[in-house]
């Protein structure tokens, strides 16, 4: 989505070590989100998350982090495969320092990594948007199932990108998406995204992007109350459902942990979202796209915590989250959601 409104500091890697996994091993899971959607038939195209593996079978880099005093990175892993990161791992490479989150890389094996978000068409006091800082590495502790990990926080001028990917859908493609976010970190800036927009940073239209959108934004639409509420994010537009303004059908929704769900197909598209630590999830919208959305012109790159040009007013806090390739069922979906419950997120 394009912004009304810093100028962030880009930060370089210049060196990086390992970290041995160490500490108390993580239960395999028996299945992740992933596993599951591909069960379903819509396999995951993107996986990203710094709390937890998305595949039972995971066990590589979730993300990596850089630390302040020697700008030296590491690579944070799942304590076992399947299983939770491996927090302690980076509390004692940030030790003595500050850390901030650089890359969260892609469980999918299709290399659609997330890292710092470029200059886009988005104006913040210069005409390139400029380049958006990387979340602090820490701001955002939970536990998995009694076990430490860390979200991604992002403040406004944070976010990430890849613009050049594999496998995300373009066009009218069908595709789904999901997020597990913290639901009482938000504002009304744009825009906490994740999903689907431009390869190019700029704004090349209406139908341009597919994303969850989570904040209180009102400015193109709105859902019930005074939000914070779950939408889409479909460019020059944030979306409750086929009415522009809104949907009272999509209600507001703040529980410590969110579930939040977008999917979208030729002339079919969906908002659904519910409480990450207990019960099922709901549907706010399912129907047909927006007048000027049929078809939809999706680009295929991936953003976090901005707009598709680059417009990064916005915060939330992000845990997990995921992409398809094709249009998952409602089934599928709440067997995601299931598995989201039995990770049981908490402060």
């Amino acid at each position: 989505m394009s912004s009304r409104s810093g100028l962030p500091l880009a930060v370089g890697v210049l060196a990086t070590v390992s970290v041995a996994v160490a500490g108390p091993l993580a239960a395999r899971a028996a299945s992740g989100p992933c596993d599951i959607y591909a069960s379903g038939g819509t396999p995951c195209v993107a996986a990203h998350s710094s709390t937890r593996a998305l595949y039972s079978s995971f066990n590589g880099p979730l993300y990596q982090v850089k630390r302040a005093s020697d700008s030296t990175t590491a690579n944070i892993s799942p304590l076992a495969a399947g299983g939770v990161a491996n927090a302690a791992a980076q509390d004692r490479f940030c030790s003595g320092t500050t850390c901030v989150i650089t890359k969260i890389y892609d469980q999918s094996g299709r290399g659609n990594t997330l890292s710092q978000a470029p200059s886009g068409g988005a104006a913040k006091g210069t005409a390139s948007g400029g380049v958006d800082q990387p979340a602090s590495a820490t701001a955002a502790q939970v536990t998995l199932n009694g076990q430490k990990a860390y979200g991604v926080y992002i403040n406004p001028t944070d976010g990430y990108r890849i613009d050049a990917t594999n496998g995300i859908a373009t066009g009218d493609s069908a595709e789904g998406i999901y997020a597990v976010l913290d639901g009482t970190h938000y504002n009304g800036g744009c825009c906490f995204d994740y999903g689907n927009a431009e390869t190019s940073n700029q704004d090349t239209g209406a139908g341009h992007m597919e994303a969850i959108y989570f904040g209180t934004e009102a400015y193109w639409g709105s859902g019930a109350g005074k939000g914070p509420w779950i939408m889409a994010d479909l460019e020059n537009g944030l979306f409750s459902g086929s009415n522009p303004k809104q949907n009272t059908g999509d209600p507001t929704i703040d529980y410590r942990f969110v579930t939040a769900v977008v999917k979208g197909g030729p002339n079919q598209w969906a908002i659904r979202g519910g409480n990450a630590d207990s019960g099922s999830l709901s549907t706010f919208y399912s129907g047909a796209c927006p007048a000027g959305y049929r078809p939809m012109h999706k680009e295929g790159s991936i953003i976090l915590g901005i707009g598709g040009d680059n417009s990064d007013s916005a915060e939330g806090t992000f845990y997990e989250g995921a992409m398809t390739s094709g249009y998952p069922s409602d089934a599928t979906e709440n067997l995601v959601q299931a598995n989201i419950v039995a990770a049981k997120y908490a402060v």
